[in-house]
């Protein structure tokens, strides 16, 4: 099975729901980035989403567009990143790593190209946000020729008659987005949640995670109690904001107020039990 498989598989026997934690490359330069990386483990985190820094990054809200700006200042390009990943998996082999960002440095790189590049460097699935599943024959094949998984964003507004369609390409994990509209700009309306996972589980056996609202640990508690894992993203990065200087420069508090809230986050999650979806 592939590492995200295989870590899903072990939480569901021990019944608690995934930790993933979303993070800018090169934010706020490479070595800080590298380190903090490579300290997520440790620190409680179950799966590693690592943001490809893109110029115009639509689903994304203001901190992690100011991240991915302060990532492209640093130096950030799509071999950067692929590079930062070789050296993370010199240290961490059983941990996924899953790439997120938009399909132009893709495209520019070169899909095939690309795919065959991040497996190597040890990714294990990507996230491409403005691919729709119309589009998915641009980058699907070529992820399961090199064995990764491709996983899917599914908002609240899409209904059950479009889910198969956009479940078809998805591998991995499904991750749904608990909000309508961009990252980090409200919380997630937990009321809604057990029914809008239960209503994805009719319809796959792959895994959910949630996230595009989730900021404390109480939040991520109860969103990978209903599904199997819960998000976060945008509180971590406005921790890494605020430990920088006035110039984003880092310090030396920056790679722990980054990795403490991740101990607090796992501490919450698997305090709790998932609940039968």
């Amino acid at each position: 099975m592939s590492r995200i498989a295989t870590r899903f598989a072990k939480l569901k026997a021990e019944g608690r729901g995934a930790l993933v934690t979303y993070l800018q490359a090169f934010d706020p330069d490479r070595a800080t980035s590298l380190e903090i990386l490579r300290g997520l483990p440790a620190a409680g985190a179950d799966i590693i989403e690592i943001g490809v820094p893109f110029s115009d990054p639509m689903a994304d809200g203001p901190s992690i567009q100011k991240a991915g700006l302060r990532a492209l200042k640093a130096g950030a390009t799509v071999p950067g990143v692929l590079d930062l990943v070789r050296e993370i998996r010199a240290t961490e082999a059983e941990t996924p790593i899953v790439l997120m960002g938009y399909y132009n440095p893709v495209m520019s790189y070169g899909v095939d190209r690309f795919c065959a590049d991040a497996a190597a460097a040890g990714v294990d699935g990507l996230i491409i946000v403005d691919v729709p599943p119309e589009e998915a024959d641009e980058v699907e094949p070529h992820c399961r020729a090199h064995g990764l998984d491709l996983i899917r964003l599914i908002a609240p507004t899409t209904d059950e008659a479009r889910l198969p369609r956009v479940l078809g390409a998805t591998t991995g994990f499904i991750y749904y987005v608990s909000i309508t509209g961009i990252t980090g700009t409200r919380s997630a309306d937990y009321a809604s949640l057990a029914p809008a996972v239960a209503a994805l589980k009719r319809h796959t056996e792959l895994p959910v995670a949630i996230g595009f609202g989730i900021r404390s640990p109480e939040q991520a508690a109860i969103a990978a109690s209903v599904a199997d894992g819960a998000v976060v993203g945008t509180a971590l990065v406005d921790a890494l904001a605020a430990s920088l200087t006035a110039e984003g420069q880092a310090t030396p508090a920056t790679v722990d107020a980054v990795l403490a809230p991740v101990r607090h986050l796992a501490a919450a999650i698997r305090s709790g039990r998932r609940r039968a979806a």
